[in-house]
């Protein structure tokens, strides 16, 4: 697998729960009400996001209700990725099980500034800052997340492992 992603940074803080990523009040609306919605709690996210856009953030995020709708929702936004501190145990799962990229890395709140362009490399873990030329090693995904992902979600993999196995 080789994932490589590129975008402008969008900040947000600690904590920063599903609720937020599949916010209730639009639950069951029609895509273009939703997409307005998604991570309301940043002014201007919602109005200046543009596919490709990447997600920096601090601890935790993620927390909150299993929400699988979050990071499908994250996804079909077109975010290309999001670099946490941490995030929610369940968050996590849930983007490993739809391939969407998301990457532990200590330190990434203090390496960028809003508007600032990001370089993530999937496979080394690494991510670099590309506007300041600085770089920070991430915490790797256990391979197993990784065939995940490269496999495109946790369903594909299944197709291609039942596939292989009738033949």
């Amino acid at each position: 697998m080789s994932l490589v992603v590129r975008g402008r940074a969008w900040k947000f803080g600690d904590d920063i729960n599903t609720d937020y990523m599949a916010p209730g009040f639009v639950k069951n609306q029609p895509w273009e009400l939703v997409k307005k919605a998604i991570l309301h709690v940043h002014p201007g996210f919602t109005a200046g996001f543009r596919p490709g856009d990447v997600i920096v953030a601090g601890e935790n995020f993620g927390c909150g209700s299993s929400r699988e709708a979050a990071p499908a929702n994250l996804k079909r936004l077109e975010v290309g990725c999001v670099v946490a501190e941490s995030f929610g145990r369940i968050f996590l799962r849930n983007s490993i099980a739809i391939a969407f990229p998301v990457l532990i890395c200590k330190g990434i709140s203090r390496a960028f500034e809003e508007g600032e362009q990001l370089e993530l490399d999937f496979d080394r873990s690494l991510v670099k800052n590309l506007t300041r030329g600085t770089e920070l090693a991430g915490t790797p995904l256990p391979p197993e997340l990784v065939r995940i992902v490269a496999a495109g979600g946790m369903m594909q993999l299944l197709k291609q492992e039942a596939a292989a196995a009738a033949r």
